[in-house]
């Protein structure tokens, strides 16, 4: 189990940016412990997925410490930005800075903005939990997440059959060896809302999980071949940009020898191409979808 990891919080700072709104004493470390509030949030959900779903640890706990860390950042930016201007409370309406007070309030919204994107790495680490999140083909994990999705499927697909054929045999869960009290309890607080009756898990519950399995490996297939092949650049004759599939970043990339004029730029956006600043290139996802958007873009273009 990796070590919970935290960042400096500014006290001094956190405690300026108090004064300065109210006439309430500041309860010594309450930034810190705020923080830290947050942060155990983040590193609790790590370590449920390491005894959960171990494969996923050191990914849980690099997204934790991710988490930990922007945190930081933010809530001692949070302080800084209290210290911009006093609230009219303590200064006083006489000559009181409203411009100031203008700007702090926009660089306090900006940082309430920040803080709601940083919560998408909670939501992340929840979603790896409950084997919910979606993997994109150009994780560099995908293979090894799609295999895992599809093994806990599976043992869905079997929890399942065991539980209603344990129900068809004996008429009751009671005593059903797959399932916990509490998973017992939910299933029977279903049957009493009426929301299903007859079997603890109805036939489309496990169509649709047995669909899951089917197109996943289906997808897990398609995305073995397309990262066995090797990056291919091939020129675009008398259109002004080359293309390569750069199977290493799974993105099909289009290289400009000039800057496309405002009409062929409309033209790439349409087909799903966006521009990567990091790349120098218009890009998208490397996929079949992509290669036909490609002979489109061209066939319109020549």
């Amino acid at each position: 189990m990796s070590e919970r990891q935290y960042f400096p919080i500014n006290e001094s700072l956190a405690k300026l940016a108090h004064d300065m709104m109210s006439m309430r004493d500041y309860p010594e470390g309450s930034k810190t412990a705020e923080y830290k509030g947050y942060a155990d949030k983040a590193y609790d959900l790590a370590e449920r997925i390491a005894k959960e779903r171990p494969k996923q640890a050191a990914r849980a706990w690099k997204i934790a410490t991710a988490y930990a860390r922007r945190m930081a950042d933010n809530l001692n930016a949070d302080s800084r930005i209290g210290t911009m201007c006093p609230s009219i409370l303590i200064a006083g309406g006489s000559n009181f800075p409203v411009r100031k007070k203008e700007k702090q309030n926009a660089a306090a919204d900006r940082n309430h903005a920040e803080f709601a994107e940083i919560q998408d790495y909670i939501k992340k680490l929840e979603s790896i939990l409950y084997g919910k999140e979606v993997i994109r083909s150009d994780d560099e994990d995908a293979l090894m997440l799609l295999e895992e999705k599809i093994s806990s499927l599976e043992v869905r697909q079997e929890f399942m059959k065991a539980v209603n054929a344990y129900f068809r045999k004996h008429k009751t869960l009671e005593g059903c060896p797959e399932l916990t009290d509490e998973m017992r309890w939910r299933i029977e607080a279903d049957w009493a809302r009426g929301w299903y009756v007859g079997i603890p898990f109805p036939a489309y519950e496990l169509s649709n999980n047995n669909a899951n399995i089917k197109r996943i490996k289906g997808r897990l297939e398609k995305l073995k071949q397309e990262k066995s092949r090797e990056s291919s650049e091939i020129e675009i004759s008398g259109l002004g940009f080359s293309v390569k599939e750069n199977v290493e970043e799974m993105r099909l990339q289009l290289f400009f020898d000039d800057k496309p004029e405002p009409e062929v730029r409309d033209k790439l956006k349409h087909r799903g191409f966006k521009w990567s600043p990091c790349n120098v290139c218009w890009q998208r996802q490397l996929t079949d979808n992509a290669r036909y958007a490609l002979r489109q873009l061209v066939a319109e273009l020549s």
